[in-house]
């Protein structure tokens, strides 16, 4: 098969034409988008992904790798498996997945009604976070996803920590000691966070500790309609 041809060689210097010869390619910034949190093994990202075959999922990594934008490396024993994660100058493409999401948000096609792997949720919830001016202290919680999408899908744990002078959510195993604990399918927790449903009206949502904690989480990163 032949490759594609750049847009340098039609002799376009921008460099935003650049920047898609480089991700420009179906499916390779939902590639991008699910290893902005942390490192993945091919079969993880097979799972997340819905519909990418693994053929071309493969060929996605390798392209990612030769343009210096993921890396291979294999964890130390006892795991010994190859993950796929981001360089630093990968990494720095969630600015352009926030913009990107920002801008879509307006769009009149944009299929709310569809869900989302637990990765993407969150970095949504980064691409809206904020501070929270009312909050006496940071406010810590461990927020536990599990894909709606899939059966028998590992849930995925997060911590959220909210402040007067900032909102930050990372993917984190062992979140510590927090203020309250977040349980939800993606379902019900995307209501929450772009449908703007009340915590309390979502029967999937368990919430454990501190009453207020989940609202103060959505008060930091819930989607604001038209502030986009």
């Amino acid at each position: 098969m032949a490759s594609r041809r750049t847009y340098g060689s039609y002799n376009d210097g921008c460099a935003s034409a650049h920047a898609l010869d480089l991700i420009g390619e179906r499916w390779t910034l939902l590639v991008v988008r699910e290893l902005l949190l942390g490192p993945k093994r091919f079969a993880e990202l097979e799972r997340d992904i819905l519909g990418l075959s693994p053929t071309v999922l493969s060929q996605r990594l390798r392209e990612l790798e030769e343009r210096g934008i993921v890396e291979r490396r294999t964890l130390p024993a006892p795991a010994r498996v190859d993950v796929y994660g981001l360089t630093p100058w990968g990494a720095r493409l969630e600015a352009v997945n926030a913009a990107l999401s920002a801008w879509a948000v307006e769009s009149p096609n944009l299929p709310w009604d569809a869900d989302m792997s637990p990765d993407t949720l969150v970095l949504a919830m980064r691409a809206h976070a904020r501070p929270v001016a009312s909050v006496d202290g940071p406010v810590r919680v461990a927020l536990t996803l599990e894909d709606s999408r899939l059966v028998d899908a590992p849930a995925v744990t997060y911590l959220a920590t909210v402040s007067a002078e900032g909102t930050t959510v990372e993917r984190e195993a062992e979140p510590g000691p927090v203020d309250a604990e977040i349980h939800a399918t993606t379902a019900e927790w995307k209501a929450c966070v772009i449908g703007g449903a009340p915590v309390e009206s979502r029967p999937g949502t368990r919430v454990v500790g501190r009453a207020d904690a989940a609202e103060t989480v959505l008060l930091g990163t819930r989607l604001e309609v038209g502030s986009e």
